[in-house]
Protein backbone atom coordinates (compact mmCIF):
# COMPACT_ATOMS: atom_id res chain seq x y z
CA UNK A 1 0.00 0.00 0.00
CA UNK A 2 1.26 3.46 -0.85
CA UNK A 3 0.25 6.96 0.15
CA UNK A 4 1.43 10.42 -0.76
CA UNK A 5 2.30 13.02 1.85
CA UNK A 6 0.13 15.93 0.83
CA UNK A 7 -2.42 17.53 3.15
CA UNK A 8 -4.54 20.18 1.48
CA UNK A 9 -6.70 22.73 3.25
CA UNK A 10 -9.85 23.30 1.24
CA UNK A 11 -9.28 23.22 -2.49
CA UNK A 12 -6.24 25.41 -2.80
CA UNK A 13 -3.77 25.49 0.09
CA UNK A 14 -1.17 22.76 0.58
CA UNK A 15 -0.51 22.65 4.33
CA UNK A 16 1.92 19.74 4.51
CA UNK A 17 3.96 17.65 2.10
CA UNK A 18 5.16 14.87 4.41
CA UNK A 19 2.05 13.45 6.10
CA UNK A 20 2.02 9.72 6.75
CA UNK A 21 -1.30 8.48 5.37
CA UNK A 22 -0.39 4.80 5.54
CA UNK A 23 0.26 3.00 8.81
CA UNK A 24 0.64 -0.43 10.30
CA UNK A 25 -1.93 -1.72 12.78
CA UNK A 26 -2.59 -4.86 14.84
CA UNK A 27 0.93 -6.11 15.55
CA UNK A 28 2.10 -4.93 12.08
CA UNK A 29 -0.14 -7.53 10.40
CA UNK A 30 -2.54 -4.98 8.91
CA UNK A 31 -1.84 -1.90 6.81
CA UNK A 32 -4.37 0.93 6.57
CA UNK A 33 -4.37 4.08 4.47
CA UNK A 34 -6.73 7.03 4.21
CA UNK A 35 -7.92 9.84 2.02
CA UNK A 36 -9.88 12.83 3.23
CA UNK A 37 -9.79 14.78 6.45
CA UNK A 38 -6.70 13.97 8.52
CA UNK A 39 -8.40 14.34 11.90
CA UNK A 40 -11.33 12.23 10.73
CA UNK A 41 -8.99 9.56 9.40
CA UNK A 42 -7.09 9.36 12.70
CA UNK A 43 -10.41 8.78 14.46
CA UNK A 44 -11.21 6.01 11.98
CA UNK A 45 -7.76 4.41 12.37
CA UNK A 46 -8.35 4.31 16.12
CA UNK A 47 -11.85 2.84 15.72
CA UNK A 48 -10.65 0.30 13.16
CA UNK A 49 -7.74 -0.81 15.32
CA UNK A 50 -10.19 -1.25 18.19
CA UNK A 51 -12.31 -3.49 15.96
CA UNK A 52 -9.23 -5.47 14.91
CA UNK A 53 -8.40 -6.08 18.58
CA UNK A 54 -12.00 -6.95 19.38
CA UNK A 55 -12.15 -9.52 16.55
CA UNK A 56 -8.60 -10.87 17.03
CA UNK A 57 -7.21 -9.47 13.78
CA UNK A 58 -10.06 -10.66 11.53
CA UNK A 59 -9.78 -8.00 8.82
CA UNK A 60 -13.13 -8.58 7.14
CA UNK A 61 -15.10 -8.69 10.38
CA UNK A 62 -13.36 -5.59 11.73
CA UNK A 63 -14.04 -3.72 8.47
CA UNK A 64 -17.72 -4.69 8.40
CA UNK A 65 -18.21 -3.75 12.05
CA UNK A 66 -16.46 -0.41 11.53
CA UNK A 67 -18.62 0.33 8.47
CA UNK A 68 -21.78 -0.51 10.43
CA UNK A 69 -20.75 1.71 13.33
CA UNK A 70 -19.58 4.48 11.00
CA UNK A 71 -22.87 4.50 9.11
CA UNK A 72 -25.16 4.30 12.13
CA UNK A 73 -23.42 6.60 14.62
CA UNK A 74 -24.59 10.23 14.40
CA UNK A 75 -21.11 11.64 15.09
CA UNK A 76 -19.06 9.17 13.04
CA UNK A 77 -21.43 9.55 10.09
CA UNK A 78 -20.16 13.12 9.67
CA UNK A 79 -16.52 12.05 9.25
CA UNK A 80 -15.08 12.85 5.84
CA UNK A 81 -12.50 10.21 5.04
CA UNK A 82 -12.18 6.80 3.42
CA UNK A 83 -9.99 3.87 4.38
CA UNK A 84 -8.22 1.13 2.50
CA UNK A 85 -7.21 -1.75 4.75
CA UNK A 86 -5.25 -4.88 3.96
CA UNK A 87 -3.50 -7.90 5.37
CA UNK A 88 -1.58 -10.65 3.61
CA UNK A 89 -4.84 -12.14 2.26
CA UNK A 90 -7.37 -9.34 1.66
CA UNK A 91 -7.60 -5.78 0.38
CA UNK A 92 -10.73 -3.79 1.28
CA UNK A 93 -12.17 -0.31 0.90
CA UNK A 94 -14.24 0.88 3.88
CA UNK A 95 -16.55 3.88 3.59
CA UNK A 96 -18.85 5.85 5.84
CA UNK A 97 -21.88 4.92 3.77
CA UNK A 98 -21.54 1.34 4.96
CA UNK A 99 -19.63 -0.17 2.07
CA UNK A 100 -16.89 -2.73 2.47
CA UNK A 101 -15.62 -3.49 -1.02
CA UNK A 102 -13.05 -6.04 -2.13
CA UNK A 103 -11.76 -5.19 -5.61
CA UNK A 104 -12.04 -7.78 -8.40
CA UNK A 105 -8.48 -7.19 -9.55
CA UNK A 106 -6.69 -6.60 -6.25
CA UNK A 107 -6.12 -2.89 -6.93
CA UNK A 108 -7.71 0.00 -5.02
CA UNK A 109 -7.07 3.74 -4.93
CA UNK A 110 -8.80 6.59 -3.11
CA UNK A 111 -8.35 10.33 -2.79
CA UNK A 112 -7.87 13.19 -5.22
CA UNK A 113 -5.46 11.30 -7.45
CA UNK A 114 -7.14 7.95 -6.86
CA UNK A 115 -8.63 7.53 -10.32
CA UNK A 116 -5.28 8.31 -11.93
CA UNK A 117 -3.42 5.91 -9.65
CA UNK A 118 -6.03 3.21 -10.21
CA UNK A 119 -5.77 3.54 -13.99
CA UNK A 120 -1.97 3.54 -13.88
CA UNK A 121 -1.88 0.50 -11.58
CA UNK A 122 -4.29 -1.45 -13.76
CA UNK A 123 -2.32 -0.59 -16.88
CA UNK A 124 0.92 -1.78 -15.27
CA UNK A 125 -0.66 -5.10 -14.31
CA UNK A 126 -2.47 -5.57 -17.62
CA UNK A 127 0.47 -4.83 -19.87
CA UNK A 128 3.38 -6.03 -17.75
CA UNK A 129 1.86 -9.06 -16.02
CA UNK A 130 4.03 -10.24 -13.16
CA UNK A 131 7.04 -8.14 -14.11
CA UNK A 132 6.49 -5.81 -11.13
CA UNK A 133 6.01 -6.55 -7.45
CA UNK A 134 2.93 -5.08 -5.76
CA UNK A 135 5.04 -2.44 -3.96
CA UNK A 136 6.46 -1.25 -7.30
CA UNK A 137 3.01 -1.04 -8.87
CA UNK A 138 1.70 0.98 -5.89
CA UNK A 139 4.68 3.36 -5.91
CA UNK A 140 4.71 3.87 -9.69
CA UNK A 141 0.94 4.28 -9.95
CA UNK A 142 0.95 6.96 -7.26
CA UNK A 143 3.96 8.63 -8.83
CA UNK A 144 2.07 8.85 -12.14
CA UNK A 145 -0.97 10.26 -10.32
CA UNK A 146 1.27 12.93 -8.75
CA UNK A 147 2.27 14.07 -12.22
CA UNK A 148 -1.38 14.63 -13.16
CA UNK A 149 -3.22 15.67 -9.97
CA UNK A 150 -2.21 18.87 -8.19
CA UNK A 151 -3.58 17.47 -4.91
CA UNK A 152 -1.21 14.48 -5.02
CA UNK A 153 2.51 14.79 -4.39
CA UNK A 154 5.45 12.46 -4.99
CA UNK A 155 6.44 12.10 -1.32
CA UNK A 156 5.35 8.46 -1.40
CA UNK A 157 5.41 6.05 1.52
CA UNK A 158 5.01 2.31 0.84
CA UNK A 159 4.12 -0.25 3.49
CA UNK A 160 4.09 -4.00 2.78
CA UNK A 161 2.46 -6.89 4.57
Amino acid sequence: MAGDGQVTLGNSVVMKHTAKKVRRLFHDKVVAGFAGSVADAFTLFEKFEGKLNEYNGNLERAAVELAKQWRSDNVLRKLEAMLIVMNDEKLLLVSGTGEVIEPDDGILAIGSGGNYALAAGRAMVRFNGNQFEAKDIARNALDIASEICVFTNDNIIVEEV
